[in-house]
């Protein structure tokens, strides 16, 4: 059976042999068509803020692919992609040279046991404008299997800005 994947992919990182974070998301991207896998749509490759004690800004990226990968199969092919670009476990929210998270997927729900547990939908990308603004440029009608908000919607939520209460006195 064929299914498709949003994947969020991210990095602060210069690769010793891709350079800087931008063309490793390339160079993943690649890497990740070469494993049975399609490369459907990618979107563009946006700067953003660092989360935490990263440091430096990210380059952030979504891609959605298709493939006969289970989704257990394919985390264990992106975290091998990762590993053969040096990344290491570490600090969470550290900087790193390549991310590549499972976002969503056509068969909606996914949660797997184990020690490596995986979790479709990704449990924070509702609520992260660095995934939600490269998703929503190649599937902004994507809907969330529970809340069923579209990819759109979310990432009007998480940008609207909030309303301004204009009796508060300042401090």
């Amino acid at each position: 059976m064929r299914y498709h994947f949003a994947i969020a992919l991210g990095s602060n990182r210069r690769h010793g042999r891709h350079g800087a974070p931008r063309h490793v998301i390339h160079a993943a991207l690649t890497a990740l068509g070469s494993e049975d896998v399609s490369v459907l749509a990618i979107s563009p490759i946006l700067t953003t803020a660092p989360l935490g004690p990263a440091g430096r800004s990210f380059a952030n990226a979504a891609a959605l692919i298709a493939t006969d990968l289970e989704p257990d199969a394919l985390l264990t092919l992106l975290k091998r992609i990762e590993h053969d670009f040096g990344r290491r476990r570490g600090r969470r929210w550290g900087p790193r040279v390549i991310d590549l998270d499972i976002i969503l997927w056509s068969g909606g729900r996914w949660t797997s046991s184990g020690p490596g547990r995986l979790t479709i939908p990704h449990r924070s990308y509702a609520e992260r404008d660095f995934v939600l603004r490269p998703l929503a440029a190649i599937a902004p009608h994507w809907r969330h299997p529970a809340g069923h908000r579209t990819v759109r919607h979310l990432l009007a939520r998480v940008t609207r800005r909030s309303p301004v209460d204009r009796n508060r006195v300042a401090p």
